[in-house]
């Protein structure tokens, strides 16, 4: 936990944190589905100065809730080609193609 957040911040990631082990994640899962979640909340409210993320967005999100920097970041994971210049749609197919393999 970065000691940039707030104590409301802090709590809220435990939860999140223990609702995902209850779900069955692993401690590392959790961890980062709950970092996630905080940072994102705290990028669109504007307490951050980065606006655009540089994860893959919640994996529990589907891939049209995603945003279309969160989906290039998961085709470059993958090594999809081509990705840089892909919109919304095609960087969904090629990510659900490259899935299917």
């Amino acid at each position: 936990m970065p000691a940039t957040w707030t104590d409301k911040e802090e709590r809220q990631y435990q939860h999140i944190k223990e609702s995902e082990l209850e779900r069955g994640r692993s401690e590392e899962e959790a961890e980062e589905i709950a970092a996630r979640t905080v940072n994102k909340q705290r990028r669109q409210s504007g307490k951050t100065p980065n606006k655009t993320t540089q994860g893959t967005g919640n994996p529990n999100t589907s891939l049209e809730n995603r945003t279309v920097d969160e989906l290039q970041n998961r085709a470059a994971e993958m090594n999809i080609k081509g990705r840089s210049k892909m919109k919304k749609d095609e960087l969904i197919k090629a990510i659900r193609d490259q899935q299917s393999k």
